[in-house]
């Protein structure tokens, strides 16, 4: 067979046009027709994003341009004296998303790592199904729960802690006070809500580990734990931290649920059984009856939290560049 010469293969034809060798075929017209629409959908989102800052500010802005700095390092909000600080909304809603992380991750990566490592085939799947049912629960629904259910079960076990561990130096500043509706309780429910969410995600980045990481590691003598130290998580470290940062936001988002068990109470303690309040259960809770200067106060505490939930989410996405950089050898 006789190849032709590269100059023939790309002359043009004699009417002038691209030869048919030159001309995209229907694979590349669709390579940019893909691209076309991913980038036209990546601009719609962020186009999205800037128009919710950009109309949330300005409706927020009376109350930014009234008390200015003061919105945000001041604990003072008095609606009828027209005084708008929300300091002790982010401390509520800082607070009980953190108490949320510290009980619902251990729980979350060791229902991960059973199902992915432990568990026996004919439990692993109703395991699966059950921590994702869990996650299709609606919120309100976890509200009513604690504030009928659980609020009224755990104070008297608030009343014993605080009797035994609330006058001494260190643990009486944080284990005290005998409200059902606290920040613990609050803590409780979003911890609930987001072990769903950690889970599964963590269980699908376990499940990416090479089987020959497994083995490998089985193959030098070590034991399940050590297999799982030593192969699992250098491999599934970043995302893992992306799920716990996910969780976070989520519950630092969550509203209804907050509102109910939470007690409604403006104030910055480190007894973690005395009420307090968040940025997203102030707003569902005074929005129906605000108005003039009080409205666009509760329309900034949505600007900061949405602020807030950016700035998370940005920083899960350098932790898990990171963490992946190192894993890399970069």
């Amino acid at each position: 067979m006789t190849s032709l010469p590269i100059d023939e293969l790309a002359a043009p034809d004699p009417g002038g046009g691209i030869s048919s060798l030159q001309q995209p075929g229907p694979g590349r017209r669709g390579d940019r027709v893909f691209r076309a629409v991913a980038l036209a959908a990546g601009l719609l989102v962020l186009a999205i994003l800037a128009l919710i800052a950009v109309s949330t500010t300005r409706e927020a802005w009376p109350a930014f341009r009234e008390e200015g700095l003061g919105f945000v390092t001041s604990q003072d909000w008095v609606p009828a004296d027209g005084q708008f600080g929300a300091l002790a909304f982010i401390y509520g809603t800082v607070l009980s998303s953190v108490l949320a992380l510290v009980l619902a991750v251990p729980v979350s990566l060791g229902i991960a790592l059973f199902a992915n490592e432990a568990a026996p085939r004919r439990l692993r799947r109703p395991v699966v199904y059950l921590v994702d049912l869990l996650a299709a629960i609606p919120s309100v629904v976890y509200g009513l729960w604690g504030i009928i259910v659980l609020a009224p079960a755990i104070q008297p076990v608030y009343r014993s802690i605080d009797g035994a561990v609330g006058s001494w130096p260190v643990l009486g500043w944080f284990f005290s006070g005998q409200s059902g509706r606290s920040y613990m309780t609050a803590g409780i429910i979003l911890a609930v809500m987001i072990t769903p969410i950690i889970t599964s995600l963590s269980r699908e980045v376990i499940a990416t580990v090479p089987a020959a990481q497994r083995e490998a590691a089985y193959g030098m003598g070590a034991t399940r734990w050590e297999m799982i130290r030593s192969a699992v998580f250098p491999w599934s470290r970043g995302g893992i931290v992306g799920s716990v940062m996910l969780g976070l936001g989520r519950a630092m988002g969550e509203t209804i649920a907050v509102a109910l068990v939470i007690g409604s109470q403006a104030q910055i303690t480190t007894h973690l059984f005395e009420p307090g309040d968040s940025m997203a259960a102030v707003i569902v809770n005074q929005f129906g009856e605000a108005s003039g200067t009080h409205r666009a106060a509760l329309i900034g505490l949505g600007v900061v939290l949405f602020v807030v939930t950016i700035v998370v989410n940005i920083s899960a996405r350098s932790i898990v560049t990171r963490f992946d950089r190192r894993a890399q050898g970069r």
